[in-house]
């Protein structure tokens, strides 16, 4: 199942294994993996609760 993540960018979420919520120079960021391999990651956020909360409405995006 592809979801579009921004603009840019449609992630094929059957093929990730794990995400990351990540405290990065620039502010914080999910990241997506494949195996041990960073394939994506998100627009940046100024809170992990916020970073978490758009997490959580993609995944009940996809339940539907």
């Amino acid at each position: 199942m592809f979801v579009k993540l921004n603009e840019r960018v449609s992630l094929n979420l059957t093929k990730i294994t794990r995400t990351k919520i990540d405290h990065v120079e620039d502010g914080i960021r999910v990241r997506f993996y494949e195996g041990q391999i960073q394939v994506a990651k998100s627009q940046r956020f100024e809170k992990v609760k916020d970073a978490q909360k758009w997490l959580d409405k993609l995944f009940k995006q996809l339940a539907k």
